[in-house]
């Protein structure tokens, strides 16, 4: 299969672009470890040839789908966020707000990385440091925003946060309940009221 890189590729041919196209839609669809090389080639319409020539193995092509998926996730986000405006309590509302517009517009499965991390649990697997990273800036990004708002111990608030934002993601996923993210915004709104008073500045 050949060796794993370890890292992002910075430009892909048409080839290569194919392959990931299709790895990224099977991945996550049908789960990464039953979907295999051959079934990727086939969809992405190249030979296996090419598709280790552009990627080396398997395994990089999944650090390739979560690290895109990522940077899309996180340019997504950062749009809602500058339309948020200034305001400190708008700007943490509009993390659940763009959370609920992607959920229901691009992962009817749920969280890309939740669902990576069922299938990748050793932290020697190349993608795994996508998967954990990807949630411990979401945290950091809790955490920011709630210093910028002035809560002088933004820590515990941020974990609380997160808690409600990945389980809204979670319970979404598994259409346990209709809008899971609504109900989290509206718990957010309740820690928001006490970490920084009910006009969303300022510590009480």
């Amino acid at each position: 299969m050949g060796a794993s890189r370890v890292g992002r590729q910075t430009e892909l041919t048409p080839g290569a672009q194919r392959v990931l196209q299709a790895a990224s839609r099977l991945f996550y669809e049908r789960g990464i470890h039953a979907v295999g090389v051959d079934l990727i080639a086939a969809e992405a319409g190249v030979t296996k040839k090419t598709l280790y020539d552009r990627f080396g193995s398997k395994e990089q092509i999944v650090v390739e789908y979560l690290s895109r998926r990522d940077e899309r996730w996180k340019e997504f986000l950062a749009r809602r966020l500058d339309a948020a405006g200034p305001a400190p309590r708008e700007r943490i509302l509009s993390v659940f707000d763009a959370a609920r517009e992607w959920a229901q517009d691009r992962s009817a499965k749920g969280c890309a990385m939740v669902n990576a991390h069922a299938e990748i649990s050793d932290p020697e697997h190349p993608a795994h440091p996508v998967i954990v990273g990807q949630k411990q800036w979401m945290l950091a990004l809790f955490e920011d925003l709630l210093a910028q708002a002035g809560a002088a111990d933004p820590g515990p608030a941020a974990r609380t946060l997160m808690l409600l934002h990945e389980g809204a993601l979670v319970a979404h996923g598994l259409d346990v309940f209709a809008d899971p993210v609504a109900h989290a915004r509206r718990q957010a709104e309740a820690v928001l009221d006490t970490v920084l008073g009910p006009d969303g500045g300022g510590l009480r």
